[in-house]
C-alpha cells in the first residue's frame, strides 16, 4: 500500500479505564470506517495493520478498544500514534466538499487577483481548521495562518486549483511584518478576527471527522 494513498481518521490520545482502551481524536464523518481495514502509524516508522475489537462514545470522544492493547500500560505507549486508513475505502466527496488531500498545494487569491500563495497544509487546533498559506519565494516564503471559516474563504475552485479568500483586515500585513500603508491599529483588528473566528468554531459542537476546508462537515486529512 503506498503511504500517499493513506489517510489520518485519527491521533490516538490518552487512556481510558484501565483496560487497555484508548481516547481518539477522530476526524471521519462516521465510525462506520472503523470496520475497513485501518492501520497504525508512529511518528516515521512505517504503517502497520491494526484490528479494532470494539469502539463507543464517551461524552462525544470515540473510545478504541485495539487488538493486543490489554492494559492502560499499553495504552499509554500508544498515545500520539495516528490512524490511517486507505484513500480507497472513503466515501465520495461531494462536489462542495472536498477532501484536504484535494485542497493541498492550491493557489491562494484575494478577491481582486492578487496571489497570496500556496495551501501547504490544513492543521486542527482545539478543533479548528486552520490553513497554512506558504506565501511566494519572491516575497520570502513566510507563513500564513488563516481560520477556515465562511467568512474568510469565498470559493474553491478546483478545476482552476484557485482558492479565494478574504482575510480579515490587516492579517496579511501581520504576517508580512507590516505595512506603511497599514492603518496602526490593523494587527490588533487581525488577531481579533482571528481570535473570534477560533472562538466561533470551538463553540460549535467538535465534528466527528478530517477535514473539508470550513463550510461543511470535514472529510479525511490526506498524507
Amino acid at each position: 500500500m503506498a503511504a500517499s494513498s493513506l489517510v489520518v481518521l485519527g491521533k490516538l490520545m490518552k487512556p481510558h479505564g484501565i483496560k487497555g482502551a484508548i481516547r481518539v481524536e477522530y476526524y471521519a464523518e462516521s465510525p462506520e470506517l472503523l470496520e475497513k481495514p485501518l492501520m497504525l502509524r508512529a511518528g516515521r516508522f512505517a504503517p502497520r495493520p491494526v484490528r479494532i475489537r470494539e469502539w463507543s462514545l464517551w461524552k462525544d470522544q470515540l473510545i478504541l478498544s485495539i487488538e493486543g492493547v490489554n492494559d492502560r500500560t499499553q495504552a499509554e505507549q500508544m498515545r500520539g500514534q495516528e490512524l490511517l486508513i486507505d484513500a480507497s475505502h472513503l466515501p465520495a466527496a461531494e462536489d462542495d466538499e472536498p477532501y484536504v488531500r484535494d485542497l493541498l498545494g492550491l493557489t491562494v487569491k484575494l478577491e481582486d487577483g492578487e496571489v497570496v500563495g500556496e495551501l501547504e497544509d490544513i492543521d486542527f487546533p482545539a478543533g479548528q481548521e486552520m490553513w497554512v498559506i506558504r506565501a511566494p519565494e519572491s516575497e520570502g516564503g513566510y507563513e500564513i495562518l488563516l481560520p477556515a471559516v465562511p467568512e474568510f474563504v469565498l470559493d474553491i475552485d478546483l478545476d482552476a486549483e484557485v482558492v479565494t479568500i478574504a482575510p480579515p483586515e490587516g492579517l496579511l500585513d501581520l504576517y508580512r511584518g507590516g505595512s506603511a500603508e497599514a492603518p496602526d491599529d490593523g494587527a490588533d483588528d487581525a488577531a481579533d478576527a482571528e481570535l473570534e473566528a477560533q472562538e466561533k468554531a470551538q463553540a460549535k459542537p467538535r465534528p466527528d471527522a478530517p477535514a473539508k476546508s470550513g463550510r461543511k462537515p470535514r472529510k479525511p486529512k490526506a498524507q
